[in-house]
């Protein structure tokens, strides 16, 4: 069932490798944005754990497993873009993101969601940083080696 507005709480989901490759998804409604996966809980009980497996499959159709993806601990509160601010109920400007880190092998398939993004790249982890159009997402992919226990 659709809801008339997106819930102001998602996730950000750095996917990277062993390496420390992140994958980035260029935006097709924003052509030239390119950003790490990213959604809104489709309903207020859904489970941040769920949401991020749900988008992660939807937009790069790689399969999540639980115990692969994980939650960093990490929650940004930001200003939504006026540009999207439409798709929230009236008055709302912020919204609540929580980052996790998905590892995959090197050489993992990636399957677009054709209606999100227009293409993907793997890039060295300082690099994906720096083509994040968002701050919370450059600063997610930034933190990625502490997260993985490896100060750089």
């Amino acid at each position: 069932m659709s809801r008339p507005y997106k819930i102001p709480e998602s996730v950000l989901v750095v996917i990277h490798t062993p390496d420390l490759q992140v994958l980035m998804l260029e935006r097709a409604d924003r052509p030239g944005f390119w950003q790490s996966v990213t959604g809104s809980k489709d309903t207020e009980d859904e489970l941040l754990q769920e949401t991020a497996r749900r988008e992660v499959l939807e937009e790069t159709g790689i399969e999540a497993s639980a115990e692969g993806l994980r939650d960093w601990g990490l929650a940004n509160r930001y200003e939504i873009y006026p540009v999207w601010r439409h798709r929230y109920a009236p008055g709302v400007t912020h919204n609540l993101e929580h980052v996790f880190g998905l590892q995959v092998p090197a050489g993992t398939a990636v399957r677009l969601a054709p209606r999100e993004h227009l293409q993907y790249r793997w890039l060295p982890w300082r690099e994906a940083a720096d083509l994040c159009f968002s701050p919370s997402n450059a600063e997610a992919v930034l933190h990625l080696p502490k997260q993985l226990g490896r100060e750089l």
